[in-house]
């Protein structure tokens, strides 16, 4: 069964009319529209969508920005159709996975972006080394001094108060005096 993906981003001003028109001309038996941005996750009709996929289905989409605004995201969201065993296509921009020449190029397209994320990490982890080479430390800044940490682990250990008491008495999350003690432990 071919299933069209329709969505715009802004509901007040942009129609999903084009996208809709294009998919029933290729033929779409059942369709989910969907007035949202591209960039979430929890969007409740690509959700719905894809637990309803069955064996042998078609995904199709008038734009691949349409299914997600980010490569990650769209790469992933292709695997769950992969993975439901249905396959995947694109009108605008001819991709088809249940073709050969269209899973190669969707793998093309993971590869970069495979690329990409290793590319950001390497600049990242050098930006990190470089900065504790200048004495800097990355990360948030303690919520407590090193002599309220000292102290809030004493009162826990002493059995003075649990650690939910001592984080309410701190003004920090419990977790935050949860992290302290596996540290002085």
């Amino acid at each position: 069964m071919l299933i069209g993906y329709a969505r715009v981003s802004r509901p007040d001003d942009q129609t999903t009319t084009a996208q809709v028109q294009a998919l029933n001309l290729a033929g779409v038996e059942r369709l989910f529209e969907e007035k949202a941005s591209g960039a979430r996750w929890d969007r409740p009709e690509l959700q719905k969508m894809l637990g309803d996929l069955r064996t042998g289905d078609v995904v199709v989409v008038w734009k691949l920005d349409r299914l997600s605004r980010s490569l990650k995201d769209l790469l992933s969201i292709v695997e769950k159709i992969e993975t439901a065993g249905a396959g995947f296509r694109s009108l605008t921009e001819t991709v088809d996975t249940t073709t050969a020449p269209g899973r190669m190029l969707m793998q093309i397209i993971g590869s970069f972006a495979e690329f990409e994320r290793s590319m950001i990490r390497e600049r990242t982890l050098a930006g990190l080394s470089a900065a504790r080479a200048q004495g800097r430390i990355g990360g948030r800044k303690f919520k407590l001094t090193p002599l309220q940490q000292k102290e809030a682990v004493r009162m826990v250990i002493d059995r003075i108060k649990n650690a939910s008491g001592v984080a309410r008495l701190f003004g920090v999350h419990p977790s935050t005096i949860s992290r302290l003690l596996s540290r002085s432990s």
